[in-house]
């Protein structure tokens, strides 16, 4: 007979915290050479950005850190001394051996507090904890499930409990499942995201990142046409000109580097229609503020960027390439 567990997301669920990057910035702390690796990861995050180098590879460029630890053993024995407080009192009260920890943190990294909680099924990404090279893919959303078909063929979830959404495969499969926020503990099928949860999704994303970076090689584009065209034509002509040649710039970019479409006319007029309330909040800020109020212009111009950078990118995103959030 399929024996039943209760299966626990870890990071965020019954650990307060991610406990990747706690034990990162612990090692930090203890080991400053890490800091040496900085420059190299935030060179690797820029190639994962643009699609150049894969989430596998991105991991195992931050997990560089570990070869500069001479005891990892002795250093998790360390960190869980001073972290194994941070483990929710929900999960102390209701804990069982027979549970699983299901998480895409590295199995080296829970595998200690683990031994400490008496938890005999670990399921978590496969990370060594001297080199840093990943076995397999990172366990995250369908790759849970997987993962414990594989290793736990019999295991049927009785409960599943997890903090994020990307766990819906998880959650499909269990008989009950709950969302845990904080110290809330919620029937998944009633938890609905708060605003300031949909506004994250939307803005703290990959995708926004790439769009603000295409929208500053707009900028530059805008920038040196008009600087190289005004010494021989009128500045407004030059502008004008500046301008056109930076929306196509930036309409060149989303389309090869966030929402993979073809070049298409059509689309490049959405595109340019979908910068006009930029333009307009712009010119209400300019007139409002610096003209009448006399503001700080480099003020004005940040509030006005701020306010219409995320609207531009809405409306580029809905209606220029047509990407409805699933």
């Amino acid at each position: 007979m399929n024996m039943k567990h209760n299966a626990y997301d870890f990071d965020k669920t019954i650990y307060k915290g991610d406990a990747t990057l706690d034990f990162y910035f612990y090692c930090i702390k203890r080991h400053p050479i890490i800091l040496l690796e900085i420059p190299r990861n935030i060179g690797c995050f820029f190639l994962y950005l643009f699609g150049l180098c894969s989430k596998k590879r991105f991991k195992e460029n931050f997990f560089r850190f570990l070869k500069h630890i001479e005891s990892i053993d002795d250093e998790l024995a360390h960190f869980w001394d001073a972290h194994k407080s941070k483990i929710a009192a929900f999960y102390l009260a209701g804990r069982n051996e027979n549970d699983i920890i299901i998480s895409a943190s590295p199995e080296f990294l829970l595998a200690p507090i683990c031994g400490v909680l008496s938890i005999r099924n670990l399921i978590a990404s496969k990370v060594d904890k001297v080199t840093g090279i990943c076995d397999g893919e990172n366990c995250w959303g369908k790759e849970k499930l997987r993962r414990l078909a594989e290793e736990m063929p019999e295991a049927e979830i009785a409960n599943f409990y997890s903090d994020s959404l990307s766990d819906a495969p998880m959650a499909e499969a269990a008989e009950n499942a709950h969302m845990v926020k904080k110290d809330k503990i919620m029937a998944w099928s009633a938890y609905e995201p708060s605003a300031a949860e949909r506004l994250a999704k939307t803005y703290y994303s990959k995708e926004f990142t790439l769009f603000v970076f295409c929208g500053g090689m707009g900028t530059l584009t805008n920038f040196l046409c008009s600087l190289a065209i005004s010494t021989r034509l009128d500045p407004t002509i030059a502008y004008i000109f500046g301008y056109s040649m930076s929306l196509f710039v930036a309409y060149a970019l989303n389309a090869s580097l966030i929402y993979r479409q073809r070049y298409e006319f059509g689309r490049f007029i959405k595109f340019a229609i979908s910068y006009i309330p930029n333009f307009l909040i712009l010119f209400a800020f300019v007139f409002a503020f610096l003209n009448m109020l006399h503001w700080n212009k480099v003020v004005v111009y940040a509030l006005a960027g701020m306010l219409g950078l995320p609207v531009t990118y809405i409306l580029v995103k809905l209606y220029a390439f047509g990407k409805i959030e699933e």
